[in-house]
């Protein structure tokens, strides 16, 4: 695991009730209903809100590829996230998979996979999941 040598922000948070209960920000931005997938009761679940936290952290590390490569990210960027709950070891385990679809809307097929990969060894969320879940990226 490896240390932060400085930290750039510090999100608080606390949930009751796990699956099925709530969780709030510590600064009241955000107050959510929680609710298993496929329940039906209202509320979101945990891979819906990491599907949200993933997609918006990967467009931010586009932003910072595309600065890089001397090109502006299109106005009309958009990642979509399938984040999907299973099963692996022969039903005894819980896991995740994901698939990332990314639209870069105007730009040239290799600049759209250099700016994707670029921004998968940055992203936080991707390093955090990288060898730990199946991902997928279908680029449009």
């Amino acid at each position: 695991m490896s240390k932060l040598d400085q930290a750039l922000y510090t999100a608080r948070t606390r949930t009751t009730g796990g699956r099925d209960g709530s969780g709030r920000s510590s600064d009241g931005a955000i107050e959510v209903q929680l609710a298993a997938p496929g329940s039906g009761r209202p509320g979101t679940n945990p891979e819906q809100l990491l599907g949200i936290g993933w997609s918006a952290c990967f467009i931010g590390a586009m932003r910072l590829a595309a600065g890089k490569f001397q090109l502006r990210l299109p106005e009309e960027t958009a990642v979509e996230a399938e984040v999907t709950l299973g099963k692996t070891d022969g039903g005894r385990h819980y896991a995740l998979a994901a698939q990332l679809t990314i639209d870069l809307p105007g730009l040239d097929g290799a600049v759209k996979h250099a700016l994707v990969e670029t921004a998968h060894q940055t992203c936080p969320y991707s390093r955090a999941t990288r060898g730990n879940i199946d991902v997928q990226f279908r680029i449009l």
